[in-house]
């Protein structure tokens, strides 16, 4: 009932990604390359991102892809809902405990900015790090 795709989560690891780059575009392949994705598929993920007006792209030698708005306006439901369609519609419509099921996933995924799944990352990065 609740459809989240592989999808959104690979593009919201690649936005995290961009995020983390900064201001710059960066090149589809060196994202592809450090998350460990395939190029074509992440660029069918990010043409999609692009019209939903997540994304900007770049031509030219110093080109790629960069986040349209800053990495804490976007939010993770944005990125699920441009490449999933609306999270749980048919959970929703049964009502009862599915729709109140249905909203506290949305309610996290609106409340979860690439921001912050970058900083998770970043934290997570951070804390496997072993010293002698």
């Amino acid at each position: 009932m609740i459809s989240v795709t592989s999808k959104s989560r690979y593009a919201v690891l690649a936005l995290a990604e961009l995020a983390r780059s900064g201001d710059r575009p960066v090149p589809i392949a060196q994202v592809a390359e450090r998350r460990g994705m395939p190029v074509q598929f992440l660029e069918q993920l990010f043409s999609t991102l692009r019209r939903d007006g997540l994304l900007q792209s770049q031509r030219g030698v110093k080109g790629g892809y960069t986040l349209a708005r800053p990495a804490d306006r976007i939010t993770v439901l944005e990125v699920v809902q441009a490449l999933d369609g609306r999270v749980g519609e048919e959970a929703s419509e049964a009502g009862g405990i599915w729709a109140e099921g249905v909203e506290a996933l949305r309610g996290v995924f609106r409340g979860t900015t690439i921001a912050d799944i970058a900083r998770r990352e970043a934290d997570e990065a951070g804390s496997q790090m072993y010293y002698i």
